[in-house]
C-alpha cells in the first residue's frame, strides 16, 4: 500500500452549505438558477448533474444563504439522506440538506473526491447526528480527513474508476430494457388493455376472478403485533415492485399472532397488487420465501385457480399504462391517494383466451431466463468495482490488471 497524505476535507475545499428560499413568494421560484434537492441525486444514474426539476430566481437567491457553485463542484447530501453526492455541469444552488465542496483543484481533483465519498457512505452516515433524522454538519464535515495522493495519480484513478462504473451502468440500463420489453411484447399481443383495439370480451375484474381461489384484502397487523423473532414474515408495500418481488421486508410475526388474527398465508404465484402509490396498483408475483409469509391490508392478494387467469399474464395487464390510469381514477383520498378492493373489483379488464394467456407467459419466463443471468453478472460487476475502489483507495491500483471489468 503507498502511503498518502491525510487530509481535512476544509483543507482541500471550502465546505458550503445551502438554503431554501420561501417556498410561499412566487417572485422566488421559476427562475434560470438550478436548485437542487437530494431526491434529484437519488434519481441520477451517473456522477453528472446538468439540471433539476426546481429553479429558482435571482430575488430567491438573495433571500436566503444559499450559494451558487461553480461547475466541477461536489455535491455531498449531509441529510435526509446522508451519503448522496454528484458533480454539477452548470452553475447550481442546493437546498439545506447539501454540504457540497468546492476543490481546490491545486489538492484535489473533483471526481477522485466524488468517488471517495461515494466509497465511504457507510462511514460518512455514522457521522449523523439528530433525533428525527440524521444530519452530518458542516462542523464534521470539516474535519472529515481523505487519503490525497499527487493530483495526477487522483486523475489516473478517477478515470479508471469512471470507465468501470460506466461499465456497470451498461449492464444496469440493459437490464432495463429487459424490464420494458416485457411491456413491449404485452402490448404486441394484446394491445391497451384500456382501449381494447383487438376487440378482446371485457369483464370486471371480479367476474373475470369469479372462479379464484384467493381474492381478498391482506391482514390489518399493528406495530405492537409484530415481533422480530417471529416466524412469520410480514411482506410490506416496500416489497411489491412494478412486476417485480423487492423482498425488502424485515417484519414479522409469530404464529400464534398470525393465527389470531387470521392472516391469509401466500403462495408461490400469488399476484399482489399495491392499493397505495408508488405507484398505486402496481403489481408482482409473490415468489415464496424460505418461511411463511403474510401481507398488511395496502396489498391485495389474487390467487387464481388452476392458473386461469394466468398469474403472469395478469401481473403484465395490472401494470400496463393503460390499466394502471383506471386505477388512478378509481383511487380516493386526499393526504395518500388508496384504491379499495370494491373499486379494483369494478374496473373492467380484458379476457383473451387462456391459451395465448399461456403462450405469453412462456415468452415472460424465457425472457426472465435471460434476465437472470444479466442480473447474475451485474451483480458481479458491482462486486469487483467494490475491490477496485478499495484498491484505488488503500493505493494498490496499479497498472495491471485494470481490465477485468469487460461488456
Amino acid at each position: 500500500m503507498t502511503a498518502w497524505q491525510q487530509v481535512r476535507l476544509d483543507q482541500c475545499t471550502e465546505v458550503i452549505s445551502g438554503a431554501t428560499p420561501d417556498t410561499s413568494e412566487s417572485s422566488y421560484w421559476d427562475g434560470d438558477i438550478c436548485w437542487a434537492t437530494p431526491k434529484d441525486l437519488s434519481d441520477l444514474d451517473g456522477v453528472y448533474i446538468a439540471n433539476t426539476p426546481r429553479k429558482i430566481t435571482r430575488r430567491g437567491l438573495e433571500s436566503c444563504a444559499a450559494t451558487v457553485l461553480p461547475p466541477e463542484s461536489v455535491l455531498f447530501s449531509s441529510r435526509a439522506p446522508i451519503g448522496h453526492v454528484a458533480i454539477n455541469t452548470v452553475p447550481m444552488a442546493t437546498n439545506q440538506g447539501f454540504k457540497s465542496f468546492l476543490p481546490d483543484r491545486k489538492r484535489v481533483h473533483p471526481e477522485f473526491l466524488y468517488y471517495w465519498l461515494r466509497a465511504n457512505r457507510r462511514y460518512l452516515e455514522s457521522l449523523g447526528n439528530g433525533a428525527t433524522f440524521k444530519e452530518v454538519s458542516k462542523a464534521v464535515v470539516s474535519r472529515i480527513e481523505i487519503p490525497l495522493p499527487p493530483v495526477p495519480e487522483q486523475r489516473r484513478i478517477a478515470e479508471i474508476l469512471d470507465k468501470a462504473d460506466a461499465l456497470r451502468a451498461k449492464r444496469r440500463a440493459a437490464l432495463a430494457q429487459l424490464d420494458t420489453l416485457t411491456q413491449s411484447i404485452f402490448l404486441d399481443m394484446f394491445g391497451d388493455p384500456a382501449t381494447n383495439p383487438k376487440g378482446w370480451p371485457r369483464l370486471t375484474l371480479s367476474k373475470f376472478l369469479e372462479d379464484a381461489e384467493v381474492f381478498v384484502d391482506g391482514d390489518w397487523v399493528e406495530s405492537k403485533d409484530q415481533d422480530p423473532n417471529g416466524e412469520v414474515r410480514l411482506i410490506q408495500l416496500a416489497d411489491i415492485g412494478d412486476g417485480t418481488y423487492l423482498d425488502k421486508s424485515s417484519r414479522f410475526l409469530t404464529k400464534a399472532t398470525a393465527l389470531r388474527l387470521r392472516c391469509t398465508p401466500l403462495k408461490v404465484g400469488d399476484v399482489l397488487v399495491a392499493r397505495m402509490p408508488d405507484p398505486l396498483g402496481r403489481a408482482c408475483i409473490f415468489p415464496g420465501d424460505r418461511q411463511e409469509a403474510v401481507t398488511v391490508v395496502d396489498v391485495c392478494i389474487i390467487r387464481p385457480k388452476n392458473a386461469r387467469p394466468n398469474p403472469v399474464w395478469l401481473m403484465c395487464c395490472l401494470n400496463t399504462p393503460g390499466f394502471r390510469g383506471q386505477i388512478a381514477r378509481e383511487a380516493t383520498g386526499t393526504t395518500r391517494e388508496r384504491i379499495s378492493r370494491g373499486n379494483l373489483s369494478r374496473l373492467q379488464i380484458i379476457a383473451p383466451p387462456d391459451d395465448q394467456q399461456q403462450a405469453f407467459a412462456g415468452r415472460v419466463d424465457r425472457l426472465e431466463s435471460v434476465r437472470d443471468r444479466m442480473a447474475a453478472a451485474a451483480a458481479e460487476y458491482d462486486q469487483l468495482f467494490a475491490s477496485l475502489q478499495h484498491r484505488a483507495f488503500s493505493g494498490d491500483l496499479h497498472s495491471a490488471g485494470q481490465g477485468r471489468l469487460t461488456v
